[in-house]
């Protein structure tokens, strides 16, 4: 066990793209989670290729989205020209961010969590302020209710039973459960050497990255299904009388209103959210240059899923009266079958792979971000939220996942609740999302004055710039007033702002309690100690080491600031 004292003015800088230590007078700073040394050199292992960075990227960004937000688009930017343009722009903007990811991951190639890493070695102070807004925001904003949402509102109609706010959050609540309880059984199943089910990320990485390989081909083959069928439209094989009669006039009844223009690429960036998901992993990619690795798997799934999802709302606009595609809510999918096939048995046929869509929407990427999170003590418990045991995987991050699902989604009106939690779960990450693309900058000339070489993957300026604007745009024209109609919420348009700022507020109120206020009061300062678990896990835990003066008299040199099992 090592100890490592981080007192606030000590300087810290953590750019060496080999070991990420630096030394200093033969003492190790570290900076962030501790690098995982276990035999194999991860405790996870390295089961992630090309293929399943691919996958895992596809299997989150062909979620819900594309089945859900044309209509909340449409409605909002008013024109079939515009909602084409603005599903040009999100891939654009996710471009910036694949590149700049690319250049971070390229100083630190052997941290997993993406972000929260890259974030922290960018901003080393205030010390701990990154870790600790990071985790209380990753620890909030860790629901999948979206999904739920959706796959409750596609299961209602498949059986033709009217959707009610009841029976929406039962089913919700109902397939989150489903998910976690589905654990149990495939580890059987894995024993005996049978076939495995939903949710075995919670079970072993090898068999929950074939999972995730499975259910997205599945995804892609329903959507290449639809694009299809759209073409089938256009070329006037089904019952749509005009299928071009969307495509005239393209940009009338356009909006020019910030408010709802920022609204449309908040949802255009839901549904491409999931192209830096194989950065989360990167730790456990096995080939030999795993930065070239994820960051093809980047380019490749941006540019399948941008073809994907622009010829899917080609078909939609070809076969759906534009009034109808407003007002379908996140029912879009539904309709569009409805108006190509009747009411008979073959337009349910989407529905069912929505719902499929929705439920095998495994996010192995974000439990690593819970991961990593715990790494660095900053979630009570952190052995038991960082461990791998008893399988190998990390099984306490998707339980906490799925509980704070099942609050959220019971928690908020219906109606709304969709929405909402889109916008809410973009606001606080845009400021992150900002921070991460002037930290680049930041770093590249903490690397100059080092001495050291530039990132082998340079993101240009340009792209920087182009990603930095999104989030910029994004930050601000949400305060302006939508034009009446418009509004995607029945309540007041900027509460989600309003509720977003509140969660960064808290996490200052929280990293102002804990590590300014209680050790000034309490006479001690901060002690931060690396512990290697059984399991070859790599834990940081933050304990308080008392000034001389007080702990001669009380004795309590050492104590956990966090509680650990």
């Amino acid at each position: 066990m090592a100890n490592v004292e981080n007192a606030l003015d000590s300087e810290v800088l953590s750019l060496d793209t080999q070991s990420e230590d630096v030394q200093d007078e033969g003492n190790i700073i570290l900076v962030g989670a501790p690098i995982e040394k276990a035999t194999p050199s991860n405790p996870l292992g390295h089961e992630v290729t090309l293929l399943s960075s691919i996958m895992l990227n596809l299997g989150q960004m062909l979620g819900s989205g594309i089945y859900s937000v044309p209509g909340v688009i449409l409605n909002s930017v008013g024109s079939i020209g515009l909602l084409f343009v603005f599903w040009l722009l999100a891939p654009l903007f996710a471009l910036g961010g694949l590149m700049v990811y690319s250049e971070y991951a390229s100083m630190y190639p052997k941290r997993s969590g993406a972000e929260v890493v890259y974030l922290e070695q960018a901003y080393p102070r205030p010390q701990f302020l990154v870790p600790v807004a990071f985790a209380v925001t990753s620890v909030l904003l860790s629901f999948s209710a979206t999904s739920s949402i959706v796959f409750a509102q596609y299961a209602l109609t498949i059986f033709d039973v009217p959707i009610t706010p009841a029976r929406q959050t039962a089913i919700a609540i109902a397939v989150c459960t489903v998910g976690v309880a589905c654990e149990l059984p495939v580890f059987v199943a894995l024993r005996y050497n049978m076939e495995p089910d939903h949710a075995v990320v919670g079970l072993s990485t090898k068999w929950s990255l074939r999972a995730v390989n499975f259910l997205t081909g599945l995804k892609v083959l329903s959507l290449v299904f639809l694009v299809f069928t759209g073409g089938l439209v256009l070329g006037g094989f089904t019952r749509i009388d005009d299928p071009f009669a969307n495509f005239r006039s393209p940009f009338s009844d356009s909006t020019t209103n910030p408010n709802s223009l920022a609204t449309a690429l908040v949802k255009t960036n839901f549904a491409f959210s999931g192209w830096q998901n194989a950065f989360n992993v990167l730790g456990e990619v096995r080939t030999h240059d795993p930065v070239r690795t994820v960051r093809k798997a980047g380019f490749l799934s941006l540019l399948l899923v941008t073809c994907l999802f622009v010829f899917v709302n080609v078909a939609y606009v070809a076969a759906v009266p534009k009034d109808e595609i407003r007002n379908s809510g996140q029912l879009i999918a539904a309709l569009f079958f409805q108006r190509v096939f009747g009411e008979g048995f073959t337009a349910k046929t989407l529905p069912i792979m929505v719902t499929l869509s929705c439920f095998g929407n495994i996010t192995i990427g974000q439990a690593r971000i819970l991961r990593e999170v715990a790494r660095q003590g900053l979630l009570p418990y952190p052995r038991f939220f960082a461990s791998t045991k008893p399988f190998g995987t990390p099984l306490a991050p998707v339980c906490l996942k799925y509980f704070l699902t099942v609050f959220v989604i019971v928690a908020l009106p219906t109606q709304d609740a969709f929405n909402f939690l889109v916008d809410l779960s973009s606001y606080p990450n845009l400021v992150f999302n900002a921070a991460t693309a002037i930290g680049v900058w930041l770093l590249r000339k903490r690397r100059t004055l080092a001495g050291l070489a530039p990132s082998k993957y340079p993101a240009r300026n340009i792209y920087v710039s182009l990603y930095l604007f999104s989030v910029i745009f994004l930050l601000i024209m949400p305060w302006v007033p939508p034009e009446r109609g418009h509004a995607d919420v029945s309540f007041w348009y900027a509460t989600y702002c309003v509720v977003g700022l509140g969660i960064l507020a808290l996490c200052g109120i929280y990293y102002w309690l804990w590590i300014i206020f209680l050790p000034w009061l309490g006479g001690y300062t901060i002690v931060e100690e690396v512990e290697r678990l059984e399991d070859g896990v790599s834990v940081a835990e933050f304990k308080r080491k008392y000034h001389p003066s007080v702990a001669d008299t009380d004795n309590r040199e050492q104590r956990p600031l966090l509680a650990s099992t």
